[in-house]
């Protein structure tokens, strides 16, 4: 009896804590469990602060044909063109001490995903922070990779159901398992204080993979300018990223676009120096977003480009979360060039409680070959290299500050080859229906 009303109160204290902590400290490091515009510091305790936070969202799709691949949530089932599903279930805990000045000086996160499809780590992480000159910090664990705006664009803030299809292909599930350093003027009254810069070594595979198969690391750098105003009740932020990694090889089979016979194909290099060599991930991007402030809420324009080389397979242009193999044998990679880029525009009707969101998003996996090249008689490229166009449009209700509608239809529009199946536009947009609720 002792135990449990000792237990009890503990559970009690814990919760009296947590309803009392309502404002939130908010960190700059870029990653998906905080909005890249906010501030550092929101201080409601001189020392200590523990918070539980979370987010729900349950949703209903309709898909053009059963048993289609999709980015809007993940591949349908076979027979099925609908389905229930729980799309993300959060809960946050994060810890922050603070001195005797207020100034932060380490901060611990502990983020777990759980669906019907099961219970994952989305985000464990501790940071340090210097505060002599108050400019640095120090990250390790698992976090958003600090690369573009929309990978770090909060799933529980973004104003669409999912990211584009470039993002959930070269970095799949956005985190990865690395240490990161970080610079931002933290003194009141800095002149640079929008100026945000991270740079950190990364495993490379991301959480799509359960351990880093190789010795390789991958560099990512971010220089961000955050909101800032320009004029009267307008605020441009933005910024440039920079990844720089790659891939053992482990075969010594390695394939790179060029011609046969006037036929544009993947050429193979046979040597016997491929294997043990490093296959590059090489990507570079700039992103600008700019928002209008008005009596009934706020214009905001977003656009995001993303060009480079990607270390895939034969049939997949996806960053390998495993070894690729091929029977008992190493698959050989395959070396394509892409671009990409997201458009965003979004504006409020009525008031801020009601907004219109259209997206336009392309993704190009192979740039040196585009229509009825792929796939025709001669060639070895296939449906991993057709480029894919999505529109998406949608309407969000936000009923209070713990709940939110989404209605939201994308068009997806595949370009026209000479692959089997993809010949024509393949039927496969989608409708969701979501209600999100928040803690």
């Amino acid at each position: 009896m002792f135990l449990f009303l000792k237990r009890g109160g503990f559970l009690l204290l814990l919760t009296i804590f947590a309803l009392q902590s309502r404002a939130q400290f908010m960190m700059d490091m870029i990653d998906t469990t905080k909005d890249v515009g906010k501030g550092l510091l929101s201080i409601y305790k001189r020392f200590d602060h523990i918070q539980i936070s979370g987010y729900i969202q349950p949703q209903y799709q309709v898909a053009d044909s059963a048993g289609i691949k999709s980015f809007s949530g993940g591949d349908f089932a076979p027979y099925s063109n609908n389905r229930f599903m729980i799309r993300r279930g959060r809960i946050l805990f994060s810890y922050a001490h603070f001195d005797k000045e207020s100034r932060p000086t380490v901060q611990f996160v502990l983020q777990i995903d759980g669906t019907e499809r099961g219970v994952f780590i989305r985000d464990l992480w501790g940071r340090v922070y210097e505060n002599k000159f108050q400019k640095f910090a120090l990250a390790m664990g698992i976090f958003a990779r600090p690369f573009g705006y929309e990978i770090n664009l909060p799933s529980a803030d973004r104003e669409t159901p999912e990211r584009g299809r470039m993002s959930q292909t070269l970095m799949k599930t956005e985190r990865d398992l690395g240490a990161m350093g970080s610079f931002e003027d933290r003194k009141k009254g800095s002149s640079i204080k929008n100026l945000h810069f991270d740079i950190g070594m990364f495993n490379g595979p991301g959480l799509s993979g359960t351990t880093d198969y190789d010795s390789y690391k991958d560099l990512i750098t971010q220089l961000f300018w955050k909101s800032s105003q320009i004029a009267h009740n307008i605020y441009l932020s933005g910024g440039i990223s920079y990844y720089n990694g790659g891939i053992r090889q482990n075969s010594k089979y390695s394939y790179a676009m060029g011609t046969n016979g006037g036929v544009k194909t993947f050429v193979v290099d046979s040597s016997d120096k491929n294997v043990g060599r490093k296959s590059p991930r090489v990507y570079s991007g700039a992103n600008v977003q700019i928002k209008f402030l008005h009596r009934w809420g706020a214009t905001e324009i977003r656009g995001e480009y993303w060009q480079g080389q990607q270390t895939a397979t034969e049939f997949t242009s996806e960053t390998p979360g495993t070894i690729p193999v091929v029977g008992l044998s190493f698959a050989p990679y395959y070396l394509r060039k892409f671009n990409g880029a997201f458009v965003y525009f979004l504006q409020n009707i009525v008031n801020k409680k009601h907004q219109l969101v259209f997206k336009f998003d392309f993704y190009d996996p192979n740039t040196q070959v585009k229509g009825k090249e792929i796939g025709a008689p001669g060639s070895n490229t296939n449906f991993a290299d057709i480029r894919y166009n999505t529109f998406g449009f949608g309407y969000i209700y936000y009923m209070h500050t713990n709940l939110k509608l989404m209605l939201w239809y994308d068009i997806v529009k595949n370009e026209a080859t000479n692959t089997v199946l993809y010949q024509k536009d393949v039927k496969d947009n989608v409708l969701t229906c979501r209600l999100q609720f928040r803690f």
